[in-house]
């Protein structure tokens, strides 16, 4: 989602908080749990899922690796969840002319550099670059050469962005701002 007036342009980034994120999260949990019951119960010789009987499955090896496979997969769970919660790499780029100021926010783990806050003169800005690799796994990327610094993405490298949107996110861009446009 963006919003554009002359001189300022606001683009908001969604962070983790997308339905994919939701499905895989809740689809390991429940897997894992499974994994997990499936080895207390093998353990205590009990049927607590009535499609896995306790009796066929005997706690060592089968319930021991069923166990170790639903602990990991509740930690994996749950580190998912976090990143929903926290909502990790949301933000907003705020490009404004009237000031010459290019301001880039983004949400980031729990701790000190929780808020990544970047702000740059467009004077220092070199491009608008992008980063076309085809193949299996395309990966289209935008990013902002800052003169003097490194290249900052402003997309997602899982965005799945046609090349005709990609291109036209950057000639937008570009004009806006009044920059080139790279092509790598």
């Amino acid at each position: 989602m963006s919003w554009r007036s002359e001189h300022i342009w606001i683009e908001l980034i969604p962070g983790s908080r997308k339905q994919s994120n939701f499905g895989w999260a809740l689809i390991l949990f429940l897997g894992s749990l499974g994994f997990l019951l499936v080895g207390i119960s093998s353990y205590l010789g009990r049927n607590w899922i009535s499609f896995f009987p306790a009796q066929k499955i005997l706690f060592f090896p089968q319930g021991i690796v069923m166990s170790f496979y639903g602990i990991s997969g509740l930690f994996i769970s749950s580190y998912l969840w976090c990143t929903i919660l926290w909502n990790v790499g949301s933000g907003y780029d705020q490009f404004d002319r009237k000031k010459g100021i290019v301001c880039i926010f983004r949400w980031g783990f729990p701790g000190i550099n929780r808020r990544i806050f970047l702000r740059f003169q467009i004077k220092d800005i070199r491009s608008v670059r992008i980063e076309v690799k085809e193949g299996i796994y395309a990966r289209r990327v935008l990013y902002m050469d800052i003169q003097g610094q490194r290249v900052i993405p402003l997309t997602r490298t899982n965005d799945n962005l046609t090349p005709g949107e990609i291109e036209k996110k950057a000639a937008e861009l570009a004009y806006f701002l009044r920059v080139p446009i790279e092509v790598f």
